[in-house]
C-alpha cells in the first residue's frame, strides 16, 4: 500500500513513534510518505530515511515560565479554522499526488477529513480522548473539547492506542471508552523498535529531557544549579531548542543526537516530562523517572500517575517545583528500581499489531 503519515509536530513523541512504524512497514514493502511541521519535521528530516513533506500545524502550543498555558495556546491558535482548512487542502493534495491508499494520522484531525473526502482508508493514532489537568480536572472546556474529539474519532477505520492493553495502559487515565465504541479502539502496544542488546548499560549519569518546546528551557536552569552542587554526578541534558544553560564538566548539553538511547542506557535515572513515548522508553530501559509534570498540560499528569502507581517514578508538579524538591526527588529516584515490563513489551508489539490491522484492511477492502 501507499501510506501517508500525517504527524503532529508539537514535541517529538509523535514523530518518534510514527517514524518507527513507517520504518517497520517499509520492511513489508509498503511505500511510506511522511508529513509534519516544526521540530518534528526537522527530526524526521534529520533521519534521512523518509520522504518527508512540511505541512501546516493545526494548533500552536504555547507556554509561560516553562509550562503549558491554555490561554496563550488559545490566543496563538485563534486562527484554528483557517489552519484546519489549510491542513485539509494540503493533505488532500498529498493523497492525490502520491495516489495514497491509507492515511495514518498521528493526532492530526484535518487528515481524517481529507481521507474521508478522498475516500481512502484512515487510522488515527492517539492515547487520549479525555482531557484533564492536575490543576483543573473537570472544567467545561475540557468536556467540550472531549465531545468534539469524539466526533472526529468516528471517522477513521480504527483508533490506534499505542499503549499496553488494560489494565497495564500507561495512558489509561486519559481514555474514556464507551462499551459500544470498544471495537473501534485497538490497544496495540507501545511503538518501539529498540533492541536492548544493541546498548551497553551502566548507571553513571542523570539523563534529563523535558521535550522540544522552547518554553521548557527555563526548567534546565534549576537542573544546572543542582548539578553545580553535585560535582560527583554527571548530568546529560537534551533539548532541540536554543537556550540551554552553559555546559560544564558535569553538566553536558546536547541538541539533536542520532541515537539518544546510547545516553539513556547509561543513565541511572531519567528526569523527564510526562509524554507517553518518553515514559515508555524509560520503562523499557528500566530507568526510574523524576517526572516534572506541567500542571496545566491536558495529558501528561495522567500518564505520570500510572508510572508512579507502578513504582517506576516520582511526580513533581511543575508549579511547585523548587531546587530543594527536585534535589529530594532525584535522591528518591536514585534509590528506586523500576519494574520489569520486558515481557509486556515483547507480547504487545505495537508495530506488529498495526501491521496486522493494515493486512486485515487490505483483505477486506
Amino acid at each position: 500500500m501507499k501510506i501517508l503519515f500525517v504527524i503532529c509536530g508539537e514535541g517529538l513523541g509523535h514523530a518518534s513513534r510514527s517514524s518507527r512504524l513507517a520504518r517497520y512497514l517499509k520492511g513489508f514493502g509498503h511505500e511510506c510518505h511522511l508529513a509534519s511541521y516544526g521540530k518534528a519535521y526537522e527530526f524526521i528530516k534529520n533521519q534521512e530515511e523518509f520522504h518527508v513533506t512540511e505541512t501546516f500545524r493545526e494548533v500552536e502550543l504555547d507556554g509561560e515560565n516553562g509550562y503549558f498555558s491554555l490561554s496563550k495556546t488559545l490566543w496563538s491558535s485563534k486562527s484554528v479554522p483557517i489552519a484546519l482548512a489549510r491542513s485539509l487542502k494540503h493533505v488532500r493534495n498529498l493523497i492525490n499526488e502520491y495516489s495514497i491508499d491509507l492515511v495514518i494520522s498521528d493526532t492530526m484531525y484535518a487528515a481524517l477529513t481529507a481521507a474521508r473526502l478522498e475516500r481512502v482508508h484512515s487510522l488515527f493514532i492517539t492515547n487520549q480522548n479525555r482531557f484533564a489537568t492536575a490543576s483543573d480536572n473537570n472544567s467545561t472546556y475540557w468536556s467540550v473539547l472531549g465531545k468534539v474529539i469524539e466526533k472526529y474519532l468516528e471517522i477513521p477505520d480504527s483508533v490506534i492506542v499505542p499503549d499496553f492493553a488494560p489494565p497495564h495502559t500507561i495512558s489509561g487515565y486519559n481514555l474514556e471508552i464507551e462499551e459500544g465504541d470498544k471495537d473501534q479502539y485497538k490497544f496495540v502496544g507501545p511503538l518501539m523498535d529498540i533492541e536492548l542488546s544493541d546498548y551497553s548499560f551502566s548507571n553513571g549519569t542523570i539523563f534529563a529531557s523535558f521535550g522540544g518546546e522552547p518554553f521548557k528551557i527555563p526548567m534546565y536552569g534549576i537542573l544546572k544549579e543542582i548539578a553545580e552542587e553535585r560535582p560527583f554526578q554527571t548530568f546529560e541534558v537534551f533539548s532541540t531548542s536554543d537556550g540551554l544553560p552553559e555546559a560544564s564538566d558535569n553538566f553536558r548539553t546536547f541538541g539533536y543526537v542520532p541515537d539518544i538511547y546510547e545516553h539513556l542506557s547509561k543513565a541511572r535515572i531519567a528526569v523527564v516530562h510526562g509524554g507517553l513515548t518518553t515514559l515508555h522508553e524509560a520503562l523499557l530501559f528500566r530507568k526510574p523517572c523524576v517526572m516534572i509534570i506541567d500542571p496545566y498540560h491536558p495529558e501528561q499528569w495522567n500518564n505520570a500517575r500510572k508510572i508512579e502507581e507502578i513504582g517506576a517514578g516520582i511526580i513533581l508538579e511543575g508549579d511547585k517545583l523548587t531546587k530543594e524538591r527536585l534535589n529530594e526527588a532525584i535522591d528518591k529516584a536514585l534509590a528506586m528500581t523500576a519494574p520489569n515490563y520486558s515481557s509486556l513489551f515483547a507480547e504487545q508489539d505495537g508495530k506488529h499489531n498495526i501491521h496486522a490491522v493494515i493486512e486485515n484492511m487490505e483483505k477486506t477492502g
